[in-house]
């Protein structure tokens, strides 16, 4: 029999992905669980595993492509009965409502039309050893992935057999709503001129990581009434401070930053100032201040700006910082980041200063209302004033910040404020100081 094979729902409103490689070719023989494809989301790079065994009939992509949840990617010839779940709802109102099953439809005949789960085959094979439903178990992977762990979790509390001595059907995954989907690029295109009159031109794709980008920004750009705050740091005593410990942060596995100081002073900022970590709800009219403190640390990668979310700042110290910090840095570099690492923040750190970087302003990470960005610390002359009130111009270590925010939840007078007690916290690191150990 013919089957095919659909793009399957990855879930948390992903809704299409880039066709990264194809290691199958027509006329090959896969057993369940071989890797068919590896797909890039705007969350992460995914491989999926052939949910059957048979021999590749027709590929209906390339590598390159852009497919969306539903489509049919791969046909197979195999002795199962064909195809696998038709594509899921795009959650518009004007959508026909999906006929219910009949009551006495077969299990084995529910089974077939639901979409395959990703999972290695090692993870298959372990829930097949562990009589698991790989449907029915919630996946933590990255892109939708289940796990060996999600697998071992789901075994410890397995539900009991209904009457039937069959495992109940999960339910559904709830179809996304116009809020959970990613937001659209702009309606409007500008028809651009042909730019290769004046000289040779090389077109590159907009997609996955690049194009969820632009979508965030230009829905915060757009909805965010955008103003800024800037000042200067003295962060002379701080960067001393730095040299000193870096040998033993990095014995640690991690990396003594300014972005690590700047993580604590924003977390005393924010409960000083709550409105700082908060959210606009406009359908029900009211602003929601959250009473946890997760940090979204902006990162330059190959693949674009990503913002792994740093959990619960307040409670650790700065060596326990700079370890996670930097192993979040280096999984979203490197694309082996979970979903997890990514949602949650309340606040977001952008530090262009390693880049060499001063003065810029950042778009605010919607729904947050405030982002700081730090600059480049240079050597430059400032008056200092001593104990008896004399002046004296000396070299000292200037870094420029500028804070964000939405202008709707927070005014400019708290925002010179929450700046001026980061600032503050930076240039007189004693108090921010104590939780190194």
């Amino acid at each position: 029999m013919t089957t095919s094979f659909r793009l399957p729902d990855l879930g948390e409103g992903v809704h299409e992905a880039e066709i990264l490689a194809l290691p199958v070719t027509i006329g090959q023989a896969v057993a369940e669980g071989d890797v068919i494809m590896e797909i890039e989301t705007d969350k992460a790079a995914v491989e999926i595993p052939s949910p059957y065994t048979g021999t590749v009939q027709e590929i209906m992509v390339k590598v390159g492509d852009m497919a969306v949840v539903g489509d049919v990617l791969i046909t197979f010839a195999t002795d199962t009965v064909q195809d696998t779940a038709p594509p899921p709802g795009d959650g518009s109102p004007h959508q026909k409502k999906k006929e219910a099953k009949p009551a006495d439809q077969q299990p084995a005949a529910q089974e077939r039309k639901r979409s395959p789960v990703p999972a290695s085959p090692s993870t298959r094979r372990l829930a097949r050893e562990l009589d698991v439903d790989l449907y029915a178990v919630t996946p933590t992977g990255t892109g939708g992935i289940v796990t060996k762990e999600d697998v071992e979790a789901y075994a410890k509390k397995k539900p009991a057999l209904d009457a039937t001595g069959t495992v109940p059907e999960p339910p559904a995954p709830a179809e996304p709503t116009p809020a959970e989907a990613a937001p659209p690029l702009p309606a409007g295109r500008t028809t651009l001129p042909d730019f290769s009159r004046w000289g040779k031109i090389e077109r590159r794709p907009f997609r996955s990581i690049r194009r969820a980008t632009a979508a965030q920004m230009t829905s915060s750009w757009t909805q965010i009434p955008h103003v800024h705050c800037q000042d200067d740091v003295d962060i002379t005593k701080l960067e001393a401070f730095r040299q000193k410990h870096k040998s033993e942060i990095e014995a640690a596995g991690g990396r003594l930053t300014m972005t690590l100081f700047a993580i604590k002073a924003v977390a005393t900022a924010l409960k000083n100032y709550p409105y700082f970590n908060a959210s606009l709800d406009l359908q029900s009219q009211e602003i929601i201040i959250k009473r946890f403190f997760n940090i979204g640390i902006a990162v330059d990668t190959e693949k674009g700006l990503m913002v792994p979310v740093i959990k619960d700042v307040d409670r650790k110290s700065i060596k326990e910082l700079a370890v996670e910090v930097h192993g979040a840095i280096e999984r979203v570099r490197t694309g082996t980041h979970s979903r997890e690492e990514m949602q949650g923040g309340t606040f977001t750190i952008t530090n262009a200063g390693a880049l060499g970087g001063s003065h810029f302003s950042a778009i605010i990470n919607h729904p947050e209302v405030a982002i700081l960005g730090l600059g480049q610390g240079r050597m430059q002359p400032a008056v200092v004033t001593d104990e008896r009130g004399r002046h004296e111009i000396v070299p000292r270590l200037i870094m420029p910040i500028v804070l964000c925010f939405d202008h709707r939840v927070v005014d400019g007078a708290d925002a010179v404020r929450f700046l001026r007690l980061v600032i503050d916290a930076l240039e007189d690191p004693d108090e921010l100081l104590m939780t190194m150990i």
